[in-house]
């Protein structure tokens, strides 16, 4: 199961999934038509079977918005013009939501909007959960939506509201090590090419949510503190040196560090780390009986560097030592290199 952009005239517009769209909207019959005709395309979240799961479709919108009260003012808009998610407890929501995200950095946008009507409550909560604001109605035939916004530059303090912008002037980076086969479950955009997403991107909560929790005992991560930025650096494949194959690939930011010993019970444990890790049910209950990897590390995952560096680059281009990686600081100069070489967008990591 994957998250795919689909060409309109490929998705089965009978599917039950679209009828509380077609109750909501009388003309979206006619507006799916015309995207068809236009060979426009939307993110499909299907099941195994095919049947649809979650529906996406953006479009970057020019000028001023007008047709909202009041009107956006003149400038590069994302609209998330419809979005529709069968929520079944694996954070889906979250990863269609960094998939917006995703579009509107990709866009050099400024920023977000999405009108939903009122009684989608559990939807709105999740748009507020991330930023967006109410910021007025949009008054049709259909009756009266809720406009919610989110501008990249308002930067709150709650690093979960100013996702995806990075806050790395005046914070601590580090460098965070993970080997392949976590690495890949955990950051489905991070890929590298070698990889196969068909096999490994599915409907599971640590692949789609924004927020992700790894257990580890690598040494100077108990220092980690909330609004820590950490540069992910997967490990070599084994296959061909780590000075070409280990690569940094992802920027995200500390939420909180939990010792494991403050766990009280397993099921607290469970409950805490279970939608979010990769790790099985079966590992982390081993993992609490045995108590070899003493760190819990909840962060969100924010951006995905458009050029991998290598371990190779990072040495002799980034001014790191070559020595053994686990949770290593990084200074502003390394940081700064690192975000400069990856070709990494100035506006989404304020450094």
């Amino acid at each position: 199961m994957e998250l795919k952009l689909t060409r309109f005239d490929s998705i089965d517009f009978n599917d039950v999934f679209f009828d509380s769209l077609k109750e909501d909207y009388e003309e979206i019959p006619q507006w799916f038509e015309k995207k068809s005709l236009a060979g426009d395309s939307a993110y499909v979240f299907s099941e195994e079977g095919g049947a649809i799961d979650g529906f996406l479709y953006l479009k970057v919108e020019e000028g001023i918005v007008s047709d909202i009260v009041p009107p956006l003012p003149y400038g590069r808009h994302v609209k998330v013009g419809t979005l529709k998610i069968n929520a079944h407890g694996t954070k889906l929501g979250e990863r269609f939501l960094k998939k917006i995200f995703d579009y509107v950095v990709a866009s050099n946008a400024e920023d977000v909007y999405v009108t939903v009507f009122e009684k989608h409550a559990a939807l709105i909560l999740l748009f507020e959960r991330y930023g967006f604001e109410k910021y007025g109605n949009k008054v049709t035939k259909n009756g009266v939506e809720w406009v919610l916004y989110k501008q990249l530059s308002n930067i709150p303090n709650d690093v979960t509201k100013r996702y995806p912008v990075v806050m790395a002037k005046d914070r601590r980076k580090y460098l965070l090590t993970i080997y392949p086969e976590f690495h890949t479950r955990l950051f489905p955009d991070s890929i590298l090419k070698n990889e196969d997403p068909q096999a490994i991107i599915k409907d599971v909560s640590h692949t789609n949510s924004i927020h992700k929790v790894y257990i580890c005992k690598l040494y100077g991560a108990n220092q980690l503190k909330c609004g820590d930025v950490i540069v992910i650096y997967r490990t070599g494949d084994n296959v061909s040196p780590a000075w070409y194959s280990a690569v940094a690939t992802s920027i995200c930011v500390i939420q909180e560090v939990v010792l494991l010993g403050s766990f009280k019970t397993v099921d607290d444990f469970l409950q805490y780390c279970l939608p979010f890790s990769v790790f099985s049910e079966i590992e982390l209950r081993k993992f609490y009986k045995e108590g070899k990897y003493p760190y819990i590390l909840r962060f969100s995952y924010n951006y995905a560097l458009p050029k991998r560096l290598n371990r190779a680059t990072l040495v002799t281009d980034c001014g790191m030592v070559d020595d053994r990686w686990g949770c290593t600081e990084l200074n502003d100069k390394q940081f700064s290199r690192i975000l400069e070489m990856s070709k990494a967008n100035e506006n989404i990591i304020i450094n």
